[in-house]
């Protein structure tokens, strides 16, 4: 029977009896006084009952109406907790943008300290190489390497990004000089924002021809040919930290040339940030900070 009811007519009946006047349902429904009363004699035909008495004070609920009406005040009560519950969800999820390159390498082996420091928020991780529309999307924030300057986003510098070589100890060992570069195969990223001849000009020498090497259209997969000792691939802070860190990579020359580019925050220019979000910004400070400091450790021991 519940099928052949509106959920309209319902919710009409239910704010009349509950305000206990067609004009104070219609002022709440945001409907005219009209639409109220149709949709109030609509339901009552197809519940085949009267619910309310038509008298010249207004209208006066049935006996009936009296008990139906404070069961679809019930009713409408769960359904209104049931949605607060899904947006109360909403508040505690934070969505967060990045490259997957990002995401696999640096972002997802921290995670686990953000649980720890933030056990109400629930993180979902949209890996896209692609800027969303952060005024007109459910994603909170998003990192992104480039140059900082996308139109209609409020961007904040996270890292600027450095570029180095790295490659397996075993391809190291062999590496006595930069020049010792045109014996290996150079693993590129077809879809690099940079090349080798900026880190030639930073090292002070001429640059050199590689063996021909593997090519790739992803970042994570130049560095797992690398790991693997299939050559020399021109990689940047955050892509390789753990891998250099835990000693799977090294960078032979300790010469780190600018890109030009970065890591940047990105959110959107004309929403306020929420708790959640600015929490979100410091934890990634911190830990880029941290990741630095790796890094710094490194270049002392070498």
């Amino acid at each position: 029977m519940l099928n052949r009811v509106h959920l309209n007519g319902l919710r009409a009946v239910e704010t009349v009896a509950r305000l206990g006047s067609l004009a104070a349902a219609a002022a709440e429904l945001n409907v005219s006084v009209s639409a109220v009363s149709q949709q109030v004699k609509r339901t009552e035909k197809q519940l085949g009952q009267a619910l309310f008495e038509r008298t010249p004070g207004g209208l006066a609920p049935t006996e009936f109406g009296t008990a139906f009406t404070a069961r679809l005040s019930a009713g409408f009560r769960e359904l209104a907790q049931a949605v607060a519950l899904a947006d109360e969800t909403s508040q505690c999820t934070l969505v967060v943008s990045v490259a997957p390159a990002f995401a696999s390498k640096w972002l997802l082996p921290r995670l686990s300290r953000h649980f720890a420091r933030h056990p109400n928020v629930l993180l979902r991780i949209d890996a896209s190489g692609k800027l969303s529309d952060l005024d007109h999307s459910d994603i909170d924030v998003a990192i992104r390497m480039g140059d900082g300057a996308w139109p209609g986003v409020h961007s904040e510098l996270l890292l600027a990004q450095e570029v180095f070589p790295v490659c397996a100890p075993s391809i190291a060992a062999r590496l006595h000089s930069i020049e010792d570069l045109a014996q290996t195969c150079a693993i590129t990223d077809e879809r690099a924002m940079f090349n080798w001849d900026g880190w030639f000009k930073a090292a002070g020498v001429e640059p050199v021809t590689f063996q021909k090497g593997a090519r790739f259209t992803d970042p994570m997969l130049c560095v797992e040919s690398a790991i693997a000792g299939h050559g020399v691939m021109l990689a940047w802070q955050l892509l390789t930290a753990d891998a250099l860190a835990d000693g799977r990579l090294v960078a032979p020359f300790g010469v780190r040339a600018e890109s030009g580019l970065g890591y940047w925050m990105a959110t959107s220019a004309t929403k306020s940030e929420s708790r959640k979000v600015r929490d979100f910004k410091a934890w990634v400070r911190e830990e880029i900070e941290a990741t630095m400091a790796q890094f710094q450790a490194l270049d002392s021991a070498a």
